[in-house]
């Protein structure tokens, strides 16, 4: 009896008070032979232990030998936006002042975290982090991420109005100019850069990307970071127009107190990954997918 009483109690979720009536029995004797069921390991009762984002938050940390990180629980809608609020945070610890420079790379999560809000930081100063892009699209138009960061901080926008990739000669004639020259210097004194990371061209369409022809070919790419491409192991691919770019190099990223990467898209694991272990993020804020396909993508085989 114990054995049909477990199964219709746990199985077919059959009320005490049903069971008795079907039996013929009284409901303390179902209590009593349920309690029986679970001493004598007929039934086995298990929680769960599942991970929570501060759980996950830790695994990445140690996972990617990031300085620092902040997970959200995926959210029915709107993931990206959700990342404004742990980004504001990792912004407030990282205990800018007056003076410091944050620059702000391009791409959709790096827009939406930055139209949501940031907290109120005065004085202090935002660069773009490359030249702009010849597109159209909300989420290339740096100068207006800068903008919009300065005014959400309280602090200088530095702008650049160049392209990111022009002719040689006219890249030197661009970085003769005062204000350019003047903006690019920050680079150097950058204490916290937000970037996006880009996916590997396989799977972003080229209008998505505004990629060149010869990014496009760069099969090998797990992905980029301000048009730094990578593979899965970290290591950098160059490509046929990288040096004429204007933008942070990767001697520069790496040199950054904290480079928070903003990305949210399990496809996306592969080129979190590799652009942790090419030093061009130390910092990544995301969404438990995210992170369980980046801890799955490094997990011990």
């Amino acid at each position: 009896m114990l054995h049909t009483v477990a199964k219709l109690h746990y199985e077919a979720e059959m009320s005490q008070v049903d069971i008795a009536r079907q039996l013929g029995v009284s409901t303390a004797t179902i209590s009593r032979l349920l309690h029986r069921a679970r001493a004598e390991g007929i039934v086995r009762i298990e929680v769960l232990d599942l991970a929570t984002p501060e759980d996950i938050t830790r695994q990445l940390i140690d996972g990617l030998g990031l300085a620092d990180a902040a997970v959200i629980e995926t959210p029915a809608a709107g993931t990206l936006t959700a990342l404004a609020a742990p980004l504001g945070a990792l912004l407030k610890q990282a205990q800018l002042v007056a003076g410091s420079v944050v620059a702000i790379g391009w791409g959709r999560a790096v827009r939406e975290v930055i139209r949501t809000g940031l907290p109120r930081i005065p004085g202090v100063h935002t660069v773009a982090a490359t030249g702009g892009m010849q597109q159209h699209a909300p989420h290339f138009q740096i100068n207006e991420f800068v903008r919009l960061a300065a005014e959400e901080l309280g602090g200088t926008p530095h702008f650049i109005h160049a392209p990111y990739l022009p002719s040689t000669e006219l890249r030197e004639v661009f970085l003769g100019d005062a204000a350019i020259r003047d903006a690019v210097a920050l680079w150097d004194r950058t204490d916290v850069a937000i970037v996006g990371i880009g996916l590997p061209h396989a799977i972003n369409p080229p209008e998505a990307s505004a990629a060149t022809l010869s990014e496009q070919a760069l099969v090998h790419a797990a992905g980029d970071v301000l048009r730094h491409y990578f593979d899965a192991e970290g290591a950098l691919i160059p490509w046929e127009g990288e040096s004429r770019m204007i933008a942070m190099s990767p001697a520069q990223l790496r040199a950054v107190r904290l480079v928070i990467g903003v990305a949210a898209s399990p496809e996306k694991a592969t080129a979190i990954i590799g652009a942790a272990r090419a030093k061009l993020i130390n910092a990544l804020i995301t969404d438990t997918k995210t992170a369980q396909a980046i801890l799955e993508a490094v997990a011990p085989r």
